[in-house]
């Protein structure tokens, strides 16, 4: 009954990569940026796994211990990008040597514009490079009078369509997105359309409700998930990792409504008996704190899973292994609101692994996917390095 449970700290990096000048990031450093800005932060469950003593510059700060109890190490990102959909991609074994497309500078071009609203029967607003909470409180009142849905993009290849609740109910913006995403496709295929629903009265008082919906293109490759399903194992996703491999390779989904949600349902279905994959992605440090510059409210995310983690390692069966990772950075202490192309951190904690390993630096998140491969006997053969035999107990 091997399994292995994958959580996703969503954009919660560990230092600069070395390419981060080309992607505006230098400085970005997630992890022990925030630990300078608020020093009493404390990850006491994740530092005894071996968090503060993975390599790197300050990362001590965050708490080295003597004698960790897991495997440590970090991940960096071959891939071209720093977005969500990249990241989980290649931690499941996808490398993607092209860059999904951005539109920060012009917006979308008119020729995808034109055919949107041809599809939708309507015009639309923005259609320019900005901040979701912002561009609400700017096009809100706007949006209500004349009903035309909001676009914007940001720093990821997303294609972000928000609307009142009460102007575009919540399953007909999901339509709408679905139009989108058939159009988005080859030399405009963004990584993401995403569904912004709000609620509020006025410009200033908008807010953006919990009815998210990311629309992603199909994964170009096969993933630990795709041959984990085919082997008839169970594959079980928390939080938004059904949208992010547009619900493929799974045979369990739950959607989850927020972090402390996801935690608890993670929980929940470490309890159950199978053989498989718990793949979960806690989206709220990204997404609500990471985003907004938040350094209390990430911070206090982070204590908060930390602080919820032994419920989770006591559910774990004998032959479970954890691996607690991360997609991209996104530093709210940086003045750019957007993702930071960091290292992400890599802690593997079971009964059949060795504690106190160092992982070191591993070259591509797709090490990840070629452990769990070879851990479950999936026979994956992707560009990538697999570290369980340097982590597996003799025996």
């Amino acid at each position: 009954m091997k399994r292995a449970i994958i959580i996703v700290l969503d954009s919660v990096g560990i230092g600069e990569l070395p390419d981060a000048a080309n992607f505006g990031d230098v400085g970005s450093n997630t992890l022990v940026n925030i630990k300078k800005a608020r020093p009493q932060t404390d990850l006491k469950n994740l530092c005894a796994l071996g968090l503060g003593n993975i390599q790197g510059k300050d990362i001590e700060l965050l708490g080295k211990v003597d004698a960790p109890k897991g495997a440590f190490g970090k991940m960096g990102e071959r891939s071209i990008g720093k977005d969500t959909t990249t990241g989980h991609w290649e931690m499941a074994g996808i490398i993607t040597a092209k860059p999904f497309p951005t539109y920060t500078e012009k917006g979308f071009p008119k020729e995808v514009m034109d055919a949107f609203e041809a599809a939708i029967g309507t015009k639309t607003l923005g259609n320019y490079s900005a901040s979701g909470t912002e561009i609400i409180n700017v096009l809100g009142e706007e949006h209500m009078k004349t009903g035309y849905p909001i676009v914007y993009t940001s720093a990821d290849s997303v294609f972000q369509i928000a609307a009142h609740e009460k102007i575009i109910p919540v399953e007909k913006l999901y339509e709408i997105c679905q139009k989108a995403r058939k159009i988005l496709t080859g030399e405009h295929g963004v990584a993401r359309v995403i569904a912004r629903p709000f609620i509020g009265s006025k410009n200033g008082e908008f807010t953006r409700t919990k009815n998210r919906r990311d629309f992603s293109l199909e994964p170009t490759g096969v993933t630990i998930l795709d041959l984990a399903k085919e082997k008839g194992m169970n594959v079980t996703a928390v939080g938004k990792i059904e949208d992010i491999f547009e619900h493929r390779g799974m045979t369990r989904t739950d959607h989850t409504t927020n972090n402390n949600d996801g935690i608890e349902k993670t929980i929940q279905y470490a309890k159950e008996e199978f053989a498989g994959i718990l793949f979960t992605n806690l989206v709220d440090t990204d997404m609500i704190y990471g985003h907004r510059n938040d350094v209390e409210g990430y911070a206090a995310a982070l204590e908060y899973f930390d602080g919820k983690l032994p419920e989770i390692m006591a559910q774990m069966k004998g032959e479970d292994i954890l691996f607690i990772t991360a997609d991209h950075g996104c530093d709210p202490t940086t003045p750019s609101t957007d993702h930071s192309r960091e290292y992400v951190p890599l802690l593997v904690y079971g009964k059949p692994i060795k504690e106190g390993v160092d992982l070191g630096v591993r070259k591509t998140f797709a090490d990840l996917g070629q452990t769990v491969s070879d851990y479950l006997g999936l026979g994956a053969n992707f560009e990538a390095e697999s570290f369980l035999q340097d982590i597996l107990k003799e025996g």
